[in-house]
């Protein structure tokens, strides 16, 4: 359906930033929304933020003022641009796509952002 790959993680300290990126290939004319995902360790995956093809964004509250999502629709990337990291920001970040004849079950291979003194 569509392939995605995350780029941008790495380490970083408390109250420093961060920005990940996501490219999508395959089906992406039927792609209506990206966003990222993120899974700490003991924890489910949760929504971080996404971003429909016309411009609706959806962000999590504990992230919100910090993160901002955003997308080129024309080259189907989507990138999150975080800040003031917390070290419970530390997570796996998983990007996101939501066809709409599929469903939104489109994940990348996540790429790790760990926050720490």
């Amino acid at each position: 359906q569509v392939q995605l790959v995350e780029s941008g993680g790495g380490l970083v300290q408390p109250g420093g930033s961060l920005r990940l990126s996501c490219a999508a290939s395959g089906r992406i004319f039927s792609i209506t929304a990206m966003g990222w995902y993120r899974q700490a360790p003991g924890k489910e995956r949760e929504l971080v933020a996404t971003k429909t093809n016309g411009g609706s964004t959806n962000y999590a509250d504990s992230v919100k003022g910090r993160f901002t999502i955003s997308r080129d629709n024309a080259k189907n990337t989507v990138n999150l641009q975080m800040n003031s990291l917390k070290p419970e920001d530390t997570a796996v970040y998983y990007c996101n796509a939501q066809q709409w004849d599929y469903g939104s079950d489109n994940w990348g291979q996540g790429t790790q952002v760990t926050v720490s003194s």
